[in-house]
């Protein structure tokens, strides 16, 4: 079954992964280089204020005297890390050994940064000129909204309360993996890599979105690295204050447009002046997935009756649970269903695994059975995995049969090499037939001719 693959877990691997030239242009940013700093594991931030004032390599072995034997792991997986960022070059002597030392304008520009600090490239409006803006809890409460809005378009416009102003093509590149589509004629339907993608955290699933589009910003005209120095500069910006759009360049000015149906920042508009505010999505993009995740508060209770109650006003968590679920009926705050085998059955034949189902089940259990164990009842998930087991007892896979064999020996040559190459799936040896996989159709067709002539 496919996989999701998100190559960038989060926006620092999406870094790592530029050319090295990019890299070193976007460490003449110090803020950069400070967000590349705060999103390293704990050693490697060691390593980096260790070797910030000296000029000159250091040899492997001596970085590696202060480790402790069970810490080389941890070692590695830092140094790894520094290297992958271009951080840290690691060059041979004559002896061949290892050294390691900063790159110099990352070092450079982070030294200025520490010793004098920065200034952004623009400062929050005075609040004489804008109008009123939002609360911290109305802006949070936007960026779900605009996110939960947005995803709804990705899986199916039709049940979105509003429109976006993302592009149908940059929509359809959002799209990619996420979705299916057999014919023409038929709506497109949501992969198993698209399932995962709406089990993920929700920044888990904006590290992904990020990275579509940057990988495709060559095409809309837009360099990723100046693209990746805008998003890095958001990250410093304050949550729920205003900034000037005139401090922006053309470009800049077309990302926040995108980034707002996003719910990364909050547009607003002036007498006279109009302004950007970021939300908390832009604002923790440098830091890793692991400091920004926390448990949601889950809102599905699973009866042993297999009924289901999901306690929640969301468009998308209704959604959600079409996927698995029969919804009989939906009231202000609460979605009503059960979960039954034809609703499964549906599932399993979109690609969606019992073990996802399940997962998705326990990762939202709402908080008066969230501490049960188990926070859904046995005989559910017992009975969940038996019906995928029901599916699953004929695997089929394309064959060919072979018979009418002019005689034993070129039968028994058949047999051989098909059981050489791992082939062979059947045999009767009294009737002299055969059936082998698809996959060595073409070796098998020679192996005849050879034996017939």
């Amino acid at each position: 079954m496919p996989q999701v693959k998100i190559v960038a877990r989060n926006f620092m691997d999406m870094v790592a992964s530029l050319p090295a030239v990019k890299l070193d242009m976007l460490y003449d940013n110090s803020f950069i280089c400070e967000a590349i700093l705060r999103s390293l594991p704990p050693l490697a931030k060691k390593y980096v204020l260790q070797l910030l004032y000296i000029d000159i390599p250091i040899s492997a072995k001596s970085m590696e005297e202060s480790v402790l034997p069970d810490g080389f792991s941890k070692h590695k997986v830092a140094i790894d890390r520094l290297i992958q960022l271009r951080v840290m070059t690691e060059t041979f002597d004559r002896k061949k050994e290892a050294m390691y030392q900063l790159n110099p304008k990352f070092q450079f520009n982070l030294q200025k940064h520490i010793v004098h600090g920065g200034v952004l490239p623009r400062e929050p409006m005075p609040s004489n000129i804008t109008v009123r803006l939002p609360s911290l809890e109305e802006l949070e409460a936007y960026a779900v909204e605009q996110w939960e809005c947005f995803l709804l378009h990705l899986i199916s416009s039709s049940e979105a309360g509003k429109t976006t102003n993302i592009s149908s093509s940059m929509m359809k590149v959002f799209q990619r993996g996420l979705l299916s589509q057999r014919d023409e004629r038929e709506p497109p339907r949501l992969t198993e890599s698209g399932f995962q993608f709406l089990l993920m955290d929700t920044n888990a699933q904006l590290w992904y979105i990020i990275r579509e589009y940057i990988t495709n910003a060559e095409e809309r005209g837009v360099d990723s690295a100046d693209l990746i120095a805008f998003l890095l500069e958001l990250s410093f910006h304050v949550t729920g204050k205003a900034y000037n759009t005139n401090t922006l360049t053309d470009i800049q000015r077309s990302i926040t447009k995108d980034l707002s149906d996003l719910g990364l920042v909050k547009l607003q508009q002036g007498r006279k002046e109009s302004w950007f505010i970021p939300t908390k999505l832009a604002t923790n993009l440098s830091i890793s997935l692991a400091d920004t995740t926390s448990r949601k508060q889950g809102f599905i209770v699973i009866e042993t009756n297999f009924r289901l109650y999901a306690y929640s006003t969301s468009k998308l968590h209704c959604e959600i649970l079409r996927l698995f679920a029969r919804v009989e009926y939906q009231l202000p705050n609460l979605i009503v269903g059960a979960i039954t085998k034809e609703s499964l059955y549906k599932a399993f034949q979109n690609g969606i695994t019992a073990e996802q189902i399940i997962s998705f089940l326990q990762q939202n259990a709402h908080p008066r059975v969230a501490e049960r164990i188990p926070s859904v009842p046995e005989n559910v998930t017992d009975q969940i995995r038996l019906w995928e087991s029901d599916l699953n007892r004929v695997e089929m896979m394309p064959a060919h049969l072979y018979d009418e064999f002019p005689s034993r020996d070129v039968f028994e040559a058949a047999c051989d090499f098909a059981r050489e190459y791992g082939g062979l799936l059947w045999e009767d040896s009294k009737q002299m037939r055969i059936i082998v996989k698809a996959d060595i159709l073409t070796e098998m067709k020679e192996i005849l001719r050879r034996q017939k002539q």
